[in-house]
């Protein structure tokens, strides 16, 4: 039986890695990502190799924050799961959207600090976003019983580091969502987790002043004496979609090999002197 996934940030990272990963195991694969140039291509290329696994794959190239386009999108992939589908909802739900600000929050030179502007942009688009797409599906009659939503996470929902204010304040914002989501949904048999993946090398994170410390610090420290790759995240992903794990739900989900056992320490890690 076909099922559907829906991942937002499909062309890149987390959401990539994911979409192959449920490809391979059937399921037709609805994404949108925000790509321009050769990126853009890159997606198309990407979208041809879903293709070879048989199911049906559609991209979207929009703003995944824009109601607008949001709107249109929805309405579009319930029209193709209607006719093309053995499942009419939307069985995996993956939130994987990677941008926003980075900058001090608070500097001496008030034009290098986070503006108002950037700060709203990045909750809105980092975090917001989820709750929107959720209660359209859900007014979609895309969201059922058994389906299972995901939202990525990191980190920096509970600790500081280096000019990722605005980044931090969304995760801990969208874990805040999730289990919100999770509450709201149950008596519909929806559930809704974070995945909290251990420091892991994407697109998005080589943006991140300091990641290369934290990387080092995540292998050092990691009981499996490497880091955390996309693959493990969707490997799990793809197991907890399974309708067994109707009991875990509202969750913070520690996807790291164990590394989160250890305590950050201070040597690794700068200030934005």
């Amino acid at each position: 039986m076909n099922k559907n996934a829906l991942i937002l940030g499909v062309s890149s990272g987390f959401g990539k890695v994911t979409a192959l990963e449920l490809a391979q195991k059937g399921y037709n694969i609805y994404g949108a990502h925000l790509d321009l140039g050769s990126a853009r291509l890159k997606a198309e290329e990407f979208k041809n190799e879903l293709l070879e696994y048989g199911g049906k794959v559609e991209f979207f190239n929009i703003n995944a924050a824009d109601q607008a386009a949001r709107e249109t999108t929805i309405n579009e992939i319930k029209e193709a799961i209607l006719s093309n589908s053995d499942e009419k909802f939307i069985r995996v739900f993956l939130h994987s959207i990677a941008f926003a600000a980075l900058g001090p929050l608070i500097d001496k030179d008030k034009n290098k600090q986070i503006t108002q502007k950037k700060l709203e942009m990045s909750m809105n688009v980092m975090s917001n976003s989820l709750l929107y797409w959720v209660q359209d599906l859900f007014h979609a009659d895309l969201l059922k019983h058994h389906s299972r939503i995901f939202a990525m996470t990191s980190n920096g929902s509970g600790q500081a580091t280096n000019q990722y204010g605005p980044v931090s304040m969304a995760k801990a914002s969208i874990e805040a969502l999730i289990r919100q989501i999770a509450f709201e949904l149950a008596p519909y048999g929806i559930t809704a987790n974070s995945i909290l993946a251990g420091p892991a090398e994407t697109p998005a994170s080589s943006k991140i002043p300091d990641f290369d410390k934290m990387l080092k610090f995540a292998r050092d420290f990691n009981p499996f004496q490497r880091n955390t790759v996309p693959e493990d995240i969707s490997r799990i992903i793809s197991l907890l979609a399974s309708e067994d794990s109707y009991w875990l739900t509202g969750q913070v989900i520690n996807v790291d090999g164990g590394q989160s056992l250890f305590t950050y320490l201070p040597e690794y890690f700068g200030n934005n002197s």
